[in-house]
């Protein structure tokens, strides 16, 4: 009986948690996302100096009081959820672990309370708590895209950092000391700059030579600009496409099932006839 009470409180606390489906579920996740906002205007006001030397002692007592109610949190949902090795190792899992850990480590790093602005990213659990489909599926777009385009932008890295390593050694050849090309880290430093179109103008070629070889770099940055531009779009529309016409797996989140599956490929779960598409 005792067992069973204490599965029916877990199955409760899940769905509390979780969840937003139900009322509580809701005000959770309501009280949840204000809790991490007011957490994260403490940390950007402490970094002003005139309110840090003034409130000090509150913001203190604000940020260990944050922290200590995000770690309950935490600890809940690790022993709230059945599968408590896959929610911590998760996206969400790792972001809610990192947004308590900053304020434990200000007891031996002084100043590592700051990186508590991480628990900003637990904010996009707000499309899934008010039911923001379409954000949902625009980031599975985004991030379908991204993934599908790492191979490619890897090579394209590759090819650019070969050229900027070259023109940086042609520049620190070209130029020298005088013109301020003082080693071939310099020299590259700079046409890292001029590639990617910065241009903060603390080194500049003076001879004819060196500025034709500038010019050249220039117009490149502009053309190079647009290549990873290029890719992501493309992926974007082939991914757009995937997901508007396969489904994804409630049980462990495997992409990329037929309309007509009725079970996951990867896990063997059963979609059944009045699943909705995912």
């Amino acid at each position: 009986m005792t067992h069973q009470l204490k599965g029916t409180y877990r199955q409760k606390l899940y769905e509390i948690i979780f969840e937003a489906e139900t009322v509580e579920g809701k005000v959770f996740d309501v009280v949840l996302l204000v809790l991490i906002l007011s957490s994260v205007l403490v940390v950007t006001l402490e970094s002003i100096s005139e309110l840090n030397q003034q409130y000090l002692p509150l913001f203190r007592f604000l940020e260990w009081s944050f922290t200590i109610i995000f770690t309950i949190e935490y600890l809940l949902r690790i022993y709230s959820t059945p599968r408590p090795l896959k929610y911590i190792f998760s996206f969400f899992g790792i972001v809610d672990l990192l947004s308590i850990i900053p304020t434990y480590l200000s007891l031996l790093v002084i100043g590592s309370q700051y990186l508590l602005v991480v628990r900003v990213l637990r904010l996009l659990r707000i499309a899934r708590i008010f039911k923001l489909t379409r954000f949902i599926n625009e980031g599975q777009v985004l991030s379908r895209a991204l993934r599908a385009s790492v191979t490619k932008i890897m090579v394209f890295l590759g090819v650019v950092l070969t050229v900027v390593v070259i023109v940086g050694s042609l520049m620190y050849i070209i130029e020298g000391a005088e013109s301020g090309f003082t080693s071939i880290p310099i020299s590259i430093y700079w046409t890292i700059v001029t590639l990617t179109t910065v241009g903060y103008g603390d080194i500049a070629p003076v001879t004819p030579l060196g500025q034709i070889l500038a010019s050249f770099i220039m117009v490149m940055g502009y053309g190079i600009i647009a290549v990873p531009t290029g890719i992501v779009s493309v992926e974007m529309a082939r991914s757009d496409r995937e997901i508007a016409t396969t489904r994804t797996c409630p049980n462990c989140h495997k992409e990329g099932h037929q309309l007509d599956a009725n079970y996951c490929f990867n896990c063997g779960y059963e979609f059944g006839k009045n699943a909705g598409l995912n």
